[in-house]
């Protein structure tokens, strides 16, 4: 049997890469420009090898009875980990994938087919004007994983965009987004103030080291009109190789602090990661 090779495409923002892992039979590592955009087990669907994913993974896991299907709305594909994830975690949802750049959804479909019956139907497309034309109350989740390069963004940041996002969610509801930032944290408290001007309910999950400042890093925005449940949260999260912790209530509007929410003139991309903060060598 052949060992699996390498796949460098030359995509419609950048160069994506292939890499099989040596360590796991049918499982790749996707880079653009060399940054890590995703990693999938064709095997194991359920596998989130990225702390990040399986942090969005646990959100998903407690936002409804284990095995329930729900209606989806991805922004930015990636790999489609999260979308294989939900097939077989949650069977017979149905999802929408939206990313921007053609040439890396037909790079993945190519080379990591999804299964015959997933329920997953993929849209090359802006994710904010894709999102203006989706139906009112048409989703149960919706989750923003967009990065041009390693940012997030500008037009992804803002109050506008929020709006648009609790419009197309049904009441019950749940906004999640992978954001990245590092102290003192402009960009991660105006994306929570932005969000709380429309979401009741706010939550952050991120590792202490990059909450206390130490590292640049993920962290992912829970947001809804409903109680999300922080303590299922917190068990999942702690217990994971690298733990997080949910911050919400009281110690997340002093984390917010003064940020004000951002308006469309205002909106800028997330910072640039530091050298060597997601690359691969």
């Amino acid at each position: 049997m052949t060992e699996p090779i390498p796949v460098t495409r030359v995509v419609d923002h950048g160069t994506a890469k292939l890499m099989p892992d040596v360590d796991r039979k049918r499982a790749w590592l996707l880079t653009v420009d060399g940054a890590p955009q995703s990693y999938v087990d064709l095997d194991e669907p359920a596998h989130l090898e990225f702390e990040y994913a399986r942090r969005l993974g646990h959100v998903l896991d407690t936002v409804a009875e284990p095995g329930r299907a729900l209606d989806v709305l991805h922004l930015g594909g990636g790999a489609l980990t999260l979308p294989r994830y939900l097939a077989v975690t949650r069977p017979g949802s149905r999802q929408d994938v939206v990313e921007a750049d053609r040439g890396l959804l037909e790079l993945v479909v190519e080379h990591l087919p999804l299964p015959v019956g997933a329920g997953v139907t993929l849209h090359a497309a802006d994710a904010r004007a894709w999102l203006e034309g989706a139906p009112d109350g048409s989703a149960d989740v919706l989750i923003a994983d967009v990065f041009g390069g390693s940012r997030v963004p500008a037009h992804l940041t803002s109050v506008a965009y929020a709006r648009e996002a609790e419009r197309v969610l049904r009441d019950g509801g749940v906004y999640l987004a992978n954001l990245a930032d590092a102290a003192p944290f402009a960009f991660l408290r105006s994306q929570l103030a932005t969000l709380g001007t429309v979401f009741q309910e706010l939550a952050l999950i991120a590792e202490p080291g990059v909450l206390r400042g130490r590292r640049f890093g993920n962290a992912v925005l829970v947001a809804a009109h409903r109680p999300v449940d922080i303590a299922a949260l917190a068990r999942r999260t702690a217990a994971d190789a690298f733990p997080a912790r949910v911050e919400h209530g009281p110690a997340l509007r002093d984390f917010i602090g003064d940020a004000r929410p951002v308006r469309d003139e205002d909106a800028v991309p997330s910072p640039e990661p530091p050298d060597g903060a997601f690359g691969i060598g």
